[in-house]
């Protein structure tokens, strides 16, 4: 299939980059995203519709800042510089860009001198710069100010930049400052949609995947795996992926059972494994939240190995492996393309180990989760697998902060278990991006009737979002709260002043 002619985004280190690039598909624009170095001829050879500059942590000032010679761009394509972006293109073409003495984070309202199509005068935005643009270059128009008096978005021929960030759904009236920029500036006609999503997976899988070879697919229950499970299972066949979905002991509540039962409806060649001891084992007195991803990813791949040398016939080898591995995933753990800083490590993100002798297939690796779910639409996966909210590989491991034990786990999976039945009984959960609960390192003593107890604390959390990328909290009715920590507090047995130990 001939990719359509693109929108280029160059990514200067921002941790939503690949969201402009989301954005864009999202207004039926094929997009890819780029290193801020990309040379100029490998830009020019793509014949991009338009050219976008992210935002990032540096300051074009700062003596590694990924500074490049935008002014070569222009020739090819219309750019737009998008915060950062903006201070570069400002920088380069002759403007001057100080640090501001207040960083500008946050919600703002940005003030529009000339309309744009879709957009309100007085417009609700996201900020996150600590330079600004003090004086634009020779020929750029200010067309927006922002509640601090900063030009806010600038404009000059085949050139349009914004000091705020259009991508992130915080900021309204986003897609119609992005489209702005596509339809009024650069003249382009949508050319991307779902089944052409579809294809561009498809067509992946097909030239990473040769013929005959053998694919290991690692279910986690999660919608990303199971998409990649189905998916494969439908491009190379069942005979050809063999899916294992392995019980870490760190899983939902009857969640082992139920999810294999489900695999088994799809008719995918799903394996299912109880590993509960050993990774509860190799867990046993570890508290660090990093220390635990580590340590399950490499138990992960351990039980891979082992399942691997039941493949060593000559027409029977697994060749590749398989993980539901998402762009936010990546954006998170490494910086593939820009400066962007690490927030966490995620299990299946990084590579594989040399030992392992198997080449790597991540199907999803460029997409958001609502994409996925697209996907996951078009190949029929049943509705109730599709909108389940995100779970991270780790599992309960990371939502018991402290030692992982027997005990704190049930209490963790009992306690998520109450908290999503009563999301759904209140016809809340389908509105929640994710909703779980989180036993913290601490107790507390409170009174129970007529007696004294010292119990564990749970917090928790539930926000909306689109894409995972950006999110915000959810504001639960009182009653819903008054009902759920009543549901929550019977949890464990009531302890009497004679019974603590912190007496």
């Amino acid at each position: 299939m001939a990719e359509p002619k693109p929108f280029l985004i160059l990514d200067y280190g921002s941790q939503v980059s690949q969201l402009i690039a989301r954005r864009l598909r999202e207004l039926g624009y094929f997009s890819e995203l780029l290193p801020y170095n990309t040379p100029t001829s490998v830009i020019r050879e793509k014949s991009p519709v338009g050219i976008i500059l992210s935002g990032g942590p540096s300051s074009v000032y700062d003596t590694n800042a990924p500074v490049t010679e935008v002014r070569d761009l222009e020739p090819i394509a219309p750019v737009m510089g998008i915060c950062y972006g903006m201070q570069l293109l400002a920088f380069k073409y002759g403007g001057v860009v100080e640090s501001s003495d207040k960083r500008e984070y946050g919600y703002s309202t940005v003030e529009w001198r000339a309309p744009i199509a879709g957009v309100p005068k007085a417009q609700k935005v996201w900020m996150s710069h600590g330079d600004v643009v003090k004086v634009p270059p020779p020929g750029f128009e200010i067309i927006a100010f922002s509640a601090s008096g900063h030009p806010a978005a600038c404009l000059a021929p085949r050139i349009f930049a914004v000091q705020f960030h259009p991508e992130v759904s915080h900021t309204e009236h986003g897609l119609d400052v992005l489209r702005y920029f596509c339809r009024d500036i650069c003249h382009a006609e949508p050319n991307w949609s779902g089944n052409e999503m579809l294809q561009q997976v498809t067509d992946y899988v097909q030239r990473t995947v040769p013929n005959s070879e053998k694919v290991l697919c690692a279910l986690s229950g999660g919608v990303d795996s199971t998409v990649v499970g189905k998916l494969l299972t439908q491009v190379l066949g069942p005979e050809r992926v063999v899916c294992v979905f392995v019980d870490n002991g760190l899983l939902r509540q009857n969640e082992f059972q139920d999810v294999l039962k489900k695999y088994q409806e799809m008719n995918l060649n799903v394996k299912g494994l109880d590993a509960k001891k050993l990774f509860l084992k190799r867990l046993e007195g570890v508290e660090d939240p990093e220390q635990k991803r580590t340590i399950i990813g490499h138990t992960f791949i351990d039980i891979f190995k082992e399942e691997i040398k039941k493949h060593d016939g000559k027409n029977d080898r697994i060749t590749f492996l398989a993980q539901g591995t998402l762009y936010p995933d990546v954006i998170e753990s490494i910086s593939p393309r820009g400066a962007s800083a690490t927030i966490k490590t995620h299990h299946n993100v990084g590579g594989l180990p040399k030992d392992l002798n198997l080449k790597l297939v991540e199907p999803l690796r460029e997409l958001f989760k609502d994409e996925v779910r697209e996907i996951g639409a078009k190949l029929k996966i049943p509705l109730a697998m599709l909108g389940r909210h995100p779970f991270p590989g780790p599992g309960l491991a990371i939502r018991v902060l402290g030692e992982v034990t027997e005990e704190r786990l049930r209490m963790a999976r009992e306690s998520d278990a109450i908290f999503i039945e009563e999301l759904k009984n209140a016809g809340l959960y389908p509105h929640i991006w994710q909703a779980f609960t989180v036993l913290l390192p601490l107790k507390t003593v409170g009174v129970q009737g007529d007696g004294r107890t010292y119990e564990n604390i749970l917090a928790l959390r539930a926000v909306t979002s689109l894409d995972g990328m950006t999110a915000d909290w959810v504001q639960f009715p009182s009653e819903f709260l008054r009902k759920l920590s009543i549901k929550l507090i019977v949890l464990t047995p009531l302890v009497r002043d004679h019974d603590d130990p912190a007496r």
